[in-house]
């Protein structure tokens, strides 16, 4: 009866979540017959126009959504997932991790012990061919070049999408317009689209939690009137349109129609545009509920579409061909279905726009993208972000797109390139997985390669035939974004080769004793570096030039990981630097590709709490703290906040607080293997004092640390000692240093190398976000240091 129940919840709980999918990952998919068949038929392709060669159209249009869509993706594809989330971003994470082809910086074996890094039982296998290629990948800097090229090309062409979606959805369903006033004007049809988009982007900054919950109504109510309207068509016009299901009228299609069928490929190969949302939107749910979605109602709906649409127009082939979808739908449901396709030309707009902003931050993350700003328009879904900057040049773009095209023909064929493209690039990095992830083997990975890569490249050579009739727009649009991301990616490298062989010696610091040679004055200094190791060279830039610093130093790095999301608890390493008497640390954070940067409300004093808790980690471990075996830099641990932990010597205990302040005291007040109720409810009033909503606007606590009377008792002095001097050093305030840095290439480096470093790279950095205010530091804080970076 339990079970019964279970599966009963189960079931339930996949079928809402199949339903919200409809309106997220579907709106895209869902509006293709409306421009499917008249960019199909628009060419020379016009005067084949009779039964056999539209039944040979419908079953291309078939066959195309069965393999791709329907076999490739729902069955295959959405089992590549990166721990629950999909992309082109996500297949990449999974090959770095798996094949070590990361051109990342800052990477640490520490990282590989994360709990989302390999999934749990994997164990890789080592045969001779595959030891061979992966040796070459890993060996070879310009395949791995090569390969993440092709990421940003199809990372590039995801962002394209998000300015040709919104002129062709909204475009077309305005058409519908011109079947019932013949009096309107293309013209005035690109003003009310412009109007329309105009609309859609301006308000992107207000979110889309407050009206997602109408997309599920409005995709779905759009797919119920497809299939009815087509099984309609199909009743009434031509019920002999089923036989065109079958393969052979595909193959008696190019027989007859020769060149003019291949290049109608590139009209076809729109009835699968947003297929790649079903991949890529997976984060938000679940791989079963997007299944199931698919096959039970988008599947049916958009075939009995596209049936009834060949059944309309092979009894009528004088209709105008431009307004074939509408001219199919009966009278009497003319304006319901025109109201309603426009809403889900809305809603599917606005999906891809949401991607967009997505895939940038996913670039950002992976140091592939200028820094932008990202706002989060809901504290309570994590996937709604908006990007100022991105948002109004996509609309600056897809205006220009409308006004300039002015013809969804064009436009259509734009974005058939643009999908085609992607496709062909997912199916490539599904072959790598195949062979390095799955480990299934090289027969099964050219078995996947031949049967949907053939295809898609048929698809791909049809949309390259039309590049002279729009289709070299996503091509330019992609090529310019590559080109920024990978401009943007080459100077980072650069920049962190030169961090790395500048770095100031462990031993010569060792050497200068616990004043390091300078005045150390009271505070507590925080070194931001992209360093994960070492020393950077900002640090002995700013101690030569004014030799004093703080009485605690801490180098902290923020890097990214190649895994989706980093869990909270694994998410600092900290570490020692030196003797104890130096009172130097590393801190490392970490942070997924998908994960919010800086969304920690109250940093520092959380920073404070993890190193004084790793000073009691080392402690209890026993350590060494001084000596030559601390000369150089020692292990670093993974720390969570105290309250997470069930160790020995306990940190904190609470004292009552006023609104304004929290006074938190460090002490020790639990035997071995107890943890102190004290600390449990210090952890409970310490994440009441800090919510994660103060990062969206909420007023930042303020924290007093004191040492306790009682940390004498149970702890060693030593200890004391150091948590003393850091309760003084926090007292007395705490100052972000960062370097803020000129890059220049080397008198002796290549033309192209001085463009791309002096120019483009300085350019975006201008141009970009700081370093700073990404990481949200308090600017009245911050300490720059100019560093000058020959490379």
């Amino acid at each position: 009866m339990l079970q019964e129940r279970h599966w009963r919840s189960y079931y339930k709980h996949v079928l809402l979540l199949a339903y919200q999918s409809c309106g997220v990952v579907y709106g895209d998919l869902s509006t293709s017959p409306l421009y499917v068949y008249k960019s199909t038929f628009a060419g020379s392709l016009r005067r084949f126009e009779d039964e056999e060669t539209i039944f040979g159209v419908f079953s291309l249009v078939f066959w195309t959504i069965t393999l791709i869509p329907l076999l490739k993706y729902v069955f295959i594809v959405l089992s590549a997932d990166d721990n629950g989330e999909g992309g082109t971003f996500a297949l990449y994470s999974l090959l770095v991790r798996h094949a070590k082809i990361s051109l990342m910086p800052n990477q640490q074996a520490a990282d590989e012990e994360l709990s989302t890094y390999h999934k749990p039982g994997y164990a890789p296998q080592d045969t001779a061919i595959l030891r061979a290629l992966r040796r070459f990948l890993e060996n070879h800097s310009k395949s791995r070049t090569c390969l993440l090229l092709t990421v940003l090309f199809g990372a590039s062409l995801v962002i394209g999408d998000g300015v040709l979606t919104p002129a062709m959805s909204v475009m077309s369903s305005f058409s519908g317009l011109q079947v019932h006033s013949h009096t309107l004007t293309n013209g005035e049809v690109v003003i009310l689209s412009c109007i329309v988009l105009v609309c859609l982007f301006t308000l992107q900054h207000w979110g889309t939690h407050r009206v997602a919950f109408l997309f599920a109504p409005v995709i779905v109510t759009w797919l119920l009137l497809l299939g009815g309207t087509g099984v309609y068509n199909i009743i009434v016009w031509n019920p002999r349109v089923f036989y065109a299901l079958s393969p052979t009228y595909l193959v008696r299609f190019f027989m007859r129609t020769g060149r003019e069928g291949w290049i109608a490929l590139g009209g076809v190969l729109l009835s699968m545009t947003g297929t790649e949302a079903m991949f890529a939107d997976l984060g938000h749910f679940t791989a079963t509920s997007i299944r199931v979605a698919f096959v039970g109602l988008i599947y049916p709906c958009l075939v009995l579409q596209y049936m009834g649409q060949a059944a309309f127009l092979s009894k009528t082939p004088e209709c105008d061909i431009h307004f074939i979808f509408f001219k199919s739908i009966p009278v009497q449901l003319f304006w319901p279905v025109l109201v309603v396709a426009t809403l889900a030309s809305i809603v599917g707009s606005q999906a891809v726009i949401t991607a967009t902003f997505s895939i940038v931050r996913q670039c950002m993350a992976l140091g592939c993208f200028p820094r932008v700003k990202i706002v989060h328009t809901s504290s309570l879904i994590p996937g709604q972000i908006y990007s100022p900057e991105i948002n109004w040049l996509l609309m600056l773009v897809c205006l220009g797109v409308t006004v300039g095209f002015r013809d969804t023909m064009l436009i259509g064929n734009a974005y058939g390139m643009a999908c085609s493209g992607v496709m062909v690039v997912t199916t490539l990095l599904m072959t790598l997985v195949i062979i390095f992830v799955w480990q299934l083997g090289f027969i099964m990975a050219t078995l996947f390669l031949l049967a949907f890569g053939v295809v898609e490249a048929a698809y791909l050579s049809a949309a390259l035939m039309k590049v002279p009739q729009g289709g070299w727009l996503p091509l330019a649009l992609s090529l310019q974004f590559v080109a920024i991301m990978y401009t943007w990616h080459y100077g980072t490298r650069l920049k962190h080769s030169f961090d790395v062989q500048n770095k100031v010696s462990l031993r010569w610091i060792h050497a200068l004793g616990p004043s390091l040679g300078i005045v150390r004055v009271p505070g507590i200094g925080l070194i931001y570096s992209e360093l994960a190791s070492g020393v950077p060279a900002v640090f002995s830039h700013f101690v030569t030039n004014l030799p004093a610093f703080h009485q605690v130093l801490v180098f902290v790095c923020v890097k990214a990981v190649p895994v989706p999301h980093v869990c909270p608890e694994e998410r600092h390493l900290v570490g020692r630097i030196g003797p104890r008497d130096f009172h130097m640390f590393r801190c490392v954070v970490r942070y997924g590709y998908k994960d919010v940067l800086g969304e920690e409300s109250d940093f520092e004093n959380d920073l404070v709490l993890r190193i004084a808790e790793f000073v009691h980690m080392e402690a209890a471990d026993n350590r060494p703290s001084d000596g030559a075996a601390s000369a150089v830099e020692g292990r670093m641990s993974v720390v969570r906040r105290p309250g997470d932990l069930a160790r020995t010597g306990r940190l904190l205990v609470q004292e009552p607080a006023d609104e304004e302040s929290l006074v938190v005291r460090a002490a020790t007040a639990a035997t071995d293997g107890d943890k102190s109720d004290t600390l449990e409810s210090l952890q409970a009033i310490y994440e009441a004092e800090s919510p994660a909503g103060a990062a969206y606007g909420g007023r930042r606590q303020r924290v007093r640390f004191e040492l306790s009377d009682l940390a004498g008792e149970h702890v060693d002095p030593e200890v004391k000692a150091e948590l003393a001097a850091i309760v003084e050093a926090k007292h007395a305030g705490v100052a972000y240093i960062m370097g803020h840095s000129y890059i220049k290439a080397r008198k002796s480096s290549n033309v192209f190398k001085k463009f791309t470093i002096d120019i483009a790279y300085n350019f975006l950095r201008k141009n970009s976000r700081g370093p700073a205010v990404a990481l949200n530091i308090p600017h009245i804080s911050l300490i720059e240091v100019g560093m000058i970076y020959y490379v």
